[in-house]
């Protein structure tokens, strides 16, 4: 999909301000509307690690609620103790990483290297996060899923799931 005046509009609602370093819609919903963002790497010559943006009022709202209401304390006590979990996360931080490179242009690994930034994103994961075994921003992680399956948006959906029971 082309990033048109007309789709910067759209996501520039959903944002409530203009939208910075908009490179594609990842994610569409039923209408056609944004669903998730894909973002530049690099935004006004500062690395920009958070690749894809979850845009969808409603579901940025029940979100909003879940993490509210202590979520992310309760799924980090599960990946805290689960082996399984904390490898699931260390390797989706880790193709997260291998995905955002390959959006990354010649032009754009130039400016980062002489910005002296070329490694900022090679150690920063899923949200920009470094630490591979915790989880810091519910938004960040769904968004992530939806355009690849990741564990923490794969809990959240088990969550979601065994709540409409």
């Amino acid at each position: 999909m082309t990033i048109t005046p007309a789709i910067v509009n759209q996501v520039a609602v959903l944002l409530g301000r203009a939208p910075r370093g908009l490179e594609a819609i990842a994610v569409t919903g039923p209408a056609g509307e944004p669903v998730v963002i894909r973002v530049a790497s690099l935004v006004e010559d500062k690395p920009f690690p958070t690749l894809f943006w979850l845009v969808d009022p409603a579901l940025c709202y029940r979100i909003d609620q879940l993490e509210a209401f202590g979520l992310i304390k309760r799924f980090q006590q599960r990946v805290d103790l689960e082996s399984n979990l904390q490898s699931g996360m260390r390797d989706d931080h880790e193709a997260y990483i291998a995905l955002r490179d390959s959006y990354i242009g010649p032009d754009i690994r130039q400016r980062l290297e002489a910005l002296g930034f070329s490694e900022a994103l090679v150690t920063r994961g899923v949200g920009g996060i470094g630490d591979f075994t915790r989880i810091r921003c519910l938004h960040t992680w769904y968004g992530a899923h939806l355009v690849e399956p990741n564990t923490v948006g794969t809990m959240l959906d088990e969550w979601w799931r065994l709540q409409a029971q």
